[in-house]
């Protein structure tokens, strides 16, 4: 069995993947998957305690505190098990990256993207992950990674602005927004920064779409998708777990 951990900031994900190859261009089915908090790391020796695993893959973005803590609980269950830290890289799995320093590029966008032109491949894309930060990559047709933009997630977003305004309260990213002009300051705050987040991926999908005369495929994926779908512009394609079906064509591929 293949294990695949995508340790994010806010929450560890991980799956295993019942097939270790599918068909070419083909989500994964998980025969396992599930997630924690970083506060709640522990339960994970419990949930892996019964599983046949002989390859480890990790993305982490989470600092070298999950890092080691991970080491050890995978010691522990998997004695033995190399562990495999993914990194960006100049190019991997049929995705080049164009960061002027590649290895600078988080390797969890750098999985999604991945995971992107793995799906669809051949099209523009710009690909949404939607967590504790928004992050918004474009990845061209013939499999360029040129970049892309970051900002505070939408929660994240919500509580900066109710922390340090006075009298604001604080708020939830669950409040529904109906229209973009609130007539109370809870949605006020919400409606604001769900739209500056929509605008952000719209404002995205324009640009790809004037530089190749066509329209993007727009992926989104995140805590923070289902709410900012409704929002959107132009069609996205909400895929769950993107950086782990990442994780997992990179599994596939040399020299992993």
């Amino acid at each position: 069995m293949l294990l695949l951990i995508d340790a994010g900031n806010t929450r560890i994900k991980w799956a295993v993947p019942e097939d270790v190859e599918v068909a070419p261009h083909t989500s994964p089915r998980w025969l396992h998957m599930d997630s924690v908090s970083h506060a709640d790391i522990q339960h994970l020796s419990f949930a892996w305690k019964p599983l046949s695993i002989h390859r480890i893959l990790i993305s982490n973005v989470a600092g070298a505190g999950i890092n080691e803590k991970l080491s050890q609980m995978l010691e522990q269950s998997f004695p033995g098990i190399d562990v495999i830290w993914f990194s960006s890289s100049a190019y991997c799995a049929g995705l080049q990256n164009q960061y002027k320093n590649p290895q600078q590029l988080g390797c969890d966008r750098f999985a999604s993207a991945i995971a992107a032109h793995y799906l669809y491949p051949q099209r523009a894309l710009i690909v949404a992950t939607c967590g504790t930060a928004t992050t918004i990559d474009a990845v061209t047709a013939d499999g360029q990674f040129t970049g892309g933009m970051i900002l505070p997630g939408l929660k994240l977003m919500a509580e900066s602005l109710a922390r340090n305004t006075a009298q604001l309260p604080q708020v939830a990213e669950s409040i529904q927004v109906n229209q973009p002009f609130a007539d109370n300051t809870d949605q006020a705050i919400v409606s604001g920064c769900i739209h500056a987040q929509a605008g952000a991926i719209s404002l995205a999908c324009r640009a790809q779409e004037k530089q190749f005369a066509v329209s993007p495929v727009c992926l989104i994926s995140g805590g923070a998708a289902p709410y900012l779908l409704p929002h959107l512009d132009y069609t996205a394609v909400h895929i769950p777990n993107l950086v782990l079906t990442g994780l997992f064509v990179v599994a596939q591929s040399s020299p992993y």
